[in-house]
Order: C-alpha cells, then sequence, then structure tokens
C-alpha cells in the first residue's frame, strides 16, 4: 500500500503542475521523472511480491518441522510409557530389580540419544531445504519442487526441463539449475545423495532402451555424472537409481498426472554413521530373564 500511495501521489503532483502553465521543457522533464518513478514503483512492487512467495515458502518448510518434532516427541512418551510398564510388571517377578532399573536407565538413555540425534538430522535438514530454495530463481521454483518429509530433502525436477522425450541425454537449460543444487550439496558434506529417476507407464520404443526400467535408471546415471563430472560432487556420495512407472505421484489416467509422475528426484539424507554408532553402544539385551529360576505352574 505504501508503494501505491506513494505512485499515485506522484501522479497526482505531477497532473496539478501540468494543469498550470508550464513551458514545454519543463513539462518533458516532468513527464520524464513521472516514468521513473513509475518503473521504481513497478520495479519495488516485483521485488515485493518475489520476497513474499519465499516467505510463504519458508514458513510450509517450519510447518513441517514442527510437525515432524511433535511426531517425534509421541514416540518419545510411548517409548517411555513401555519402560515404565515393563517396571511395573517385572517388581511382581522372580528378578533382580536393581540390574533392570539399570538396564531401564541405559535404555532411556540411549532413546534420547537417538531423540537428540534425529532432531539434529530434522534441524539441518530444513535449514539445507530453507538454503536451496533462496538459492533458486523463480523461474528454476516453477519446475523444481523442494520439500522436507520425515527428515529426508526432496528435490523433484520436472522431466520436460531435464530431457527430451524418451532421451537421457540433459537438456543445457537445465545445467544452471543443478549446478545451483551441486553447490548446496558441496556446502553439506555429510549427505549422502540419491537421484532416482521415475517415468509414467507409456511404452517406449527406442533400440538402445528396453523398457522404462532402463530409460529411469539412464536419466539418474546422466544427472549423477554431471553433478561428479562438471560440479565437481564427490562420487562417493552419489548413487543413482530408477524406479520406472513403479512410484507414482499422480493419476496416470490423465495427460497432467503422467506428465507429474515423467520426474526425477535428488533425495538428500544424512549419513548414517552417528546412528550406526548409536547402535553399537545400546544397551545389550537382558539375561536377566534366562538366569532366573522358573516358577512352579
Amino acid at each position: 500500500m505504501r508503494l501505491l500511495n506513494f505512485a499515485t501521489v506522484c501522479g497526482l503532483a505531477i497532473a496539478a503542475v501540468l494543469s498550470g502553465c508550464v513551458s514545454k521543457k519543463e513539462y518533458v522533464s516532468l513527464q520524464a521523472k513521472h516514468e521513473a518513478l513509475q518503473q521504481n514503483y513497478t520495479t519495488l512492487k516485483s521485488d515485493y511480491d518475489k520476497a513474499m512467495t519465499k516467505n510463504q515458502t519458508i514458513d510450509a518448510l517450519l510447518k513441517e518441522a514442527r510437525a515432524n518434532n511433535e511426531d517425534l516427541k509421541r514416540q518419545y512418551a510411548s517409548l517411555q510409557a513401555s519402560l515404565d510398564k515393563s517396571i511395573s510388571q517385572n517388581t511382581q517377578g522372580n528378578v533382580n530389580i536393581s540390574k533392570l532399573v539399570d538396564e531401564i536407565n541405559a535404555s532411556n538413555k540411549y532413546i534420547k540419544q537417538l531423540v537428540q540425534a534425529k532432531s539434529k538430522s530434522d534441524s539441518l535438514n530444513l535449514l539445507l531445504a530453507t538454503n536451496l530454495t533462496r538459492s533458486l530463481s523463480p523461474e528454476d521454483m516453477d519446475e523444481v519442487n523442494v520439500r522436507v518429509l520425515k527428515g529426508v530433502v526432496y528435490i523433484s525436477l520436472a522431466d520436460n526441463m531435464l530431457f527430451k522425450s524418451g532421451s537421457y541425454k540433459v537438456n543445457d537449460r537445465a545445467k544452471t539449475t543443478l549446478s545451483k543444487i551441486a553447490k548446496i550439496i558441496k556446502d553439506y558434506k555429510d549427505y549422502d545423495v540419491m537421484v532416482e529417476g521415475n517415468t509414467d507407464p507409456v511404452p517406449i520404443s527406442r533400440t538402445n532402451i528396453r523398457n522404462n526400467w532402463d530409460l529411469s535408471t539412464l536419466r539418474a546415471s546422466s544427472i549423477v555424472q554431471i553433478l561428479q563430472n562438471d560440479y565437481g560432487v564427490d562420487p562417493s556420495r552419489l548413487t543413482a537409481a530408477g524406479r520406472g512407472e513403479f512410484n507414482p505421484i499422480a493419476d496416470n489416467s490423465t495427460p497432467e498426472g503422467r506428465q507429474r509422475n515423467r520426474r526425477t528426484e535428488i533425495i538428500i539424507t544424512p549419513k548414517l554413521d552417528q546412528f550406526l554408532d548409536l547402535i553399537d553402544k545400546a544397551p545389550k539385551e537382558s539375561q536377566t530373564e534366562q538366569t532366573a529360576p522358573a516358577s512352579d505352574m
């Protein structure tokens, strides 16, 4: 509204001046100033609209992250209730209560470690997705969908942006977008990247491609090799996968649905090292029940 009021006031002011007796030179000067102000207003309004679009995307990511966090809290509460129930049941049995409490405390600490690792992973993934979204232009975002789902970042690229029909050669215009994605991937060195090709169920007829399994895998391989060879992503972090027509996200009975299903997804996940370390440190299974004397039936 401030931009609109400013432009309107400027226009009225110029009109008022022009209604008086002014020279042609003054009129031309005022007219040029009016056009410059109008251009500035148009530019500022465009920048404002772009900023609002980015804010809406970030708000959606934050909402999803909060929902994931609440789900994790519920899971933790359920596990805690199970542990409490175990304590209640086993106090009535012929078991070593002291040893059982120690094991439950160890399990509780292990669960908290897993929760903390998961929360850290979700936070980093949200930051990764936000940085990626900010690096893409509005034109890129028309053909790129970025979302965080259960701690994993999914970047879905439209088929018609990347490839010609039935081809696995990457279009030149797609490489600008891929370069931006590659930069973000390189900034987050502790993440693994899987490129997954997806097609519709329409059979393909090419002498060097047997079916949609081949096509989806070849397309994923093409993207992986560009990320490695052109943009320097460490190949040990990359995986190429093809799912053919067997992972649809829309109805294949319509042209629009088939177009949505023809896509390539770049899936970014934290490396499993930290979770494997926690698993190695997990409490040993209780031997108490094996050593406890059998009760008389």
